[in-house]
């Protein structure tokens, strides 16, 4: 309310009609403004709200932004459009749009809001376009382009790097394809978004990742869907991880049409995870069948060259039989001839050592029969010695034989003792006795002792 004579005093519900009659004022109905998309959120009741950032803002503050309102009956239309349009576009942050719309107050806040409704699909395609073309040449300018082409296929890629997210369905259409081939795959899955902004920086740090693992080939698959939602495969990240990896990349996004800045850069590209994955198990059949077909060519050559060599083994042996044979003959009459020399020499042999045996036991007879008269005599004189100091003799004679209580000879140098049992043999019996006294006999001295 205007009070005369004192300064205008402004309510806030007159100074928001006031703002906005300014804005309407300085600005028309409607308005074109272009930005990059942020913190976009869709409302239980349809509606839509995000900022709208500069891209190109280089200051050193926070980037300025605007808050969009995209009300459902508004998001409706403009759905409608863009389906007409092809499909190509779809709202989400990091897509870099031109949209028109009426800027107002936003009364809760207080703020400058535009109030969205309608989008210019052919800017954001064109910036995209743009960018693309850009990063191709700087790819192209290095030799980053065709750096992942020149890497040579493994001729059995069994284990699989798969990048992707990890319960989409390019995530399970990659992994059925594999399986189904019954081939013996082994599939290290590395996890990471595939759309909105940070998904460029994760799908980088996953190629890198995989590819520093044991595996042989690299699968980076998403799903099919809008132009805008493969942003992610059109940044430098993801182009610099594939051109960088050391191992084959083969790319599956799920689009018909155009190909992202990763389908350039990769080894191969496909048109959807299945596709990519079935390349790899064609690699891996073709080596197969290659196989297979050598080891059929091995064994035809072999069986040929067995045939050959069989028929060249059956020539030689022939021949070889015929020259043995004739090689026996032969050896077989001097075998004959020199048998016929030998048994005659050694008959010959024979005859002349019977007649030195006969000579020569002529010659032996006499002087053995000297040897045995000699040893004859010999035996009998110690015959007679032998007899004459048989015990039995000698106790015929009158001696006798005198054993101490242990069986041994009685020898004075080890007398019995009073007490003692002894046994004294003679002629036909013992004598048993017990020592009443031990008398030694008394030595006789010689001229040397002096008398005691």
């Amino acid at each position: 309310m205007l009070v005369p004579g004192a300064e205008p005093t402004w309510s806030v519900a007159e100074l928001h009609d006031a703002v906005n009659g300014l804005l309407g004022h300085a600005f028309g109905d409607e308005i074109w403004v272009e930005g990059e998309l942020c913190n976009f959120t869709r409302s239980a009741n349809g509606h839509v709200y995000f900022d709208l950032v500069d891209p190109d803002h280089a200051g050193p503050h926070q980037r300025p932004q605007l808050a969009v309102a995209l009300f459902s009956r508004e998001r409706m239309a403009v759905n409608r459009y863009l389906t007409r349009r092809g499909g190509s576009i779809r709202m989400g942050d990091g897509v870099r749009v031109r949209i028109r719309g009426r800027l107002a107050i936003y009364e809760a806040r207080s703020t400058i809001q535009l109030r969205m409704s309608w989008i210019d699909p052919d800017h954001t395609l064109g910036v995209m376009g743009r960018e693309r073309d850009q990063l191709l040449a700087a790819l192209a300018a290095d030799g980053s382009l065709a750096r992942n082409g020149r890497i040579d296929l493994p001729a059995v890629p069994l284990h699989v790097g798969l990048v992707t997210s990890v319960g989409s369905a390019a995530h399970a259409d990659a992994l059925g394809e594999l399986r189904a081939s019954g081939l013996g795959f082994r599939v290290t899955v590395v996890d990471t978004r595939t759309q909105g902004p940070v998904a460029g920086s994760m799908v980088a740090a996953g190629i890198r990742a995989v590819d520093g693992t044991e595996v042989d080939v690299v699968l980076v698959v998403r799903g099919g869907g809008a132009r805008t939602d493969l942003l992610a495969f059109d940044t430098e990240p993801v182009a610099r991880a594939i051109a960088g990896a050391s191992r084959p990349v083969f790319t599956g996004i799920g689009h018909e049409i155009d190909r992202t800045v990763a389908d350039e850069v990769a080894h191969s590209s496909h048109k959807t995870p299945t596709a990519a994955a079935a390349a790899v198990v064609a690699l891996v059949r073709r080596t197969s069948t290659e196989l297979h077909d050598l080891r059929a060519q091995i064994d035809a050559a072999t069986r040929g060259r067995l045939v050959r060599a069989t028929d060249q083994l059956d020539r030689l042996s022939a021949r070889a039989g015929r020259g043995a044979q004739r090689h026996l003959g032969r050896d077989a009459q001097l075998l004959d001839h020199l048998s016929g020399r030998i048994a005659s020499g050694a008959r010959r042999q024979l005859d002349e050592g019977h007649a030195e045996l006969g000579r020569r036991r002529v010659r032996l007879a006499p002087v053995a029969r000297r040897g045995l008269d000699t040893v004859d005599a010999s035996l009998t004189s110690l015959t007679a010695r032998v007899r004459a100091q048989d015990p039995e003799v000698l106790l015929a004679r009158g001696w006798t034989i005198t054993r101490d209580q242990r069986g041994r000879a009685i020898d004075l140098a080890d007398p019995p003792a009073p007490g003692d049992r002894i046994v004294t043999t003679v002629a036909g019996g013992t004598v048993v006795a017990i020592v009443d006294e031990v008398t030694p006999t008394p030595t006789a001295t010689t001229g040397d002792e002096e008398p005691s």
